[in-house]
């Protein structure tokens, strides 16, 4: 194969205003099945193997606060194929192959995203298209004025594949003015595969669309649903670290790694959700090598996996059984920690914290329990 893991980048166009869509906002910010049109879309790349970075490309002076976590985000020009430019030259160089979607596509699947990739092993370009099978008419005036012979005609999908090099060098030396890139790469002599399109992948346009997207999303989403429980025991110490957070305490907590029952707890509902056994079966305790490990390495691997199988996380709810320390003044920054750490947004993290009512060992104050769930998406 051409493609290793993480030696795609992917641009995705998100910078028009999507009028025929309808609502008060462009159509790549509104609502699918509880999530944003273009979370789907940047969920369906970041899950998949072989992508390395996605370059958003988004209306100039969007919000901070409605951008996605982990893409880069770049504004657009007044055109698509400005908006694609300006995409193109904010992907880094180490990258040999970039695809370019439409944020209005969000049910692409992994299957077509490989057949693209695989396609570039033998062409310069590589688009997904369904030949037509309708018949086709010419109109004038409201009325039939002749057909059209429908061979060799196909509906244009993304994404459509290039080596970066050559697409960039194609977009640079275009004078403006193109349906897609396929148009700008055969403009420069490239050539372009065809592959195998899918229905599915339909392109969000009017305000029907989105009842077909829900249909779609409704009888494919695979939702998963893990919990995790962890306790660890006071001892020795001046602090102690939950959900990556160091939390000043006249005592620390005891365990293999660096103790943060927080983010051991979500580990284990993340492994959970996706039938991986826990911890201990991935960083096994008897091994020297995770000895004071920080515990942020085990839940990037957690989300690494969920990601690598095909999910995106959706949420997760941890709450930390304790008489002390006291978790509300530290709660948003435990937060923002697990936010960061997971790549997903603000609200989509909660951390709180509830007492034992001083019965059981928390109620002694011997240690901290914890307890988490999250919810993974596939689809």
């Amino acid at each position: 194969m051409i493609a290793n893991r993480s030696s795609v980048a992917v641009v995705i166009v998100a910078a028009g205003r999507g009028v025929r869509a309808g609502g008060d906002i462009a159509k790549q910010w509104q609502p699918l099945c509880g999530r944003r049109v273009i979370d789907w879309t940047c969920a369906a790349f970041a899950s998949h193997p072989t992508v390395g970075q996605i370059v958003l490309v988004v209306p100039e002076g969007t919000p901070q606060d409605m951008l996605p976590e982990g893409v880069h985000c770049v504004s657009g020009g007044d055109s698509r194929d400005a908006s694609v430019l300006s995409g193109l030259q904010a992907v880094d160089a180490a990258f040999d192959l970039v695809l370019i979607h439409d944020g209005a596509r969000p049910l692409v699947e992994h299957s077509l995203i490989d057949a693209v990739v695989a396609a570039l092993e033998t062409a310069d370009g590589a688009a997904p298209a369904l030949a037509v099978t309708d018949a086709l008419w010419r109109g004038a005036q409201g009325a039939v004025s002749g057909t059209q012979d429908r061979d060799g005609l196909y509906r244009a999908q993304t994404p459509q594949g290039f080596h970066r090099t050559q697409i960039l060098a194609a977009h640079r030396a275009h004078q403006g003015g193109a349906a897609d890139d396929v148009e700008i790469a055969r403009a420069a002599g490239l050539t372009v595969a065809i592959v195998d399109g899918a229905e599915r992948n339909l392109k969000i346009t009017t305000p029907e669309d989105f009842a077909r997207a829900e249909t779609y999303l409704e009888t494919t989403m695979d939702i998963r649903v893990g919990n995790g429980f962890d306790v660890h025991r006071f001892g020795a110490g001046d602090h102690v670290v939950l959900c990556g957070i160091e939390v000043p305490h006249n005592r620390g907590l005891q365990g293999h790694s660096d103790a943060d029952v927080g983010l051991h707890t979500i580990t284990d509902a993340i492994y959970g959700a996706l039938a991986q056994g826990d911890i201990g079966q991935h960083f096994p305790p008897s091994d020297p090598q995770w000895k004071g490990m920080a515990s942020h390495v085990f839940l990037e691997h957690a989300r690494d996996l969920a990601r690598d199988m095909g999910f995106s996380i959706s949420n997760v709810d941890c709450t930390l059984i304790c008489e002390e320390p006291k978790i509300g003044p530290h709660a948003l920054t435990m937060r923002r920690k697990v936010s960061e750490l997971l790549q997903i947004s603000l609200d989509r993290v909660s951390v709180k914290a509830t007492t034992s009512e001083q019965l059981g060992f928390t109620g002694r104050r011997e240690g901290i329990a914890c307890m988490a769930t999250a919810t993974l998406i596939k689809g």
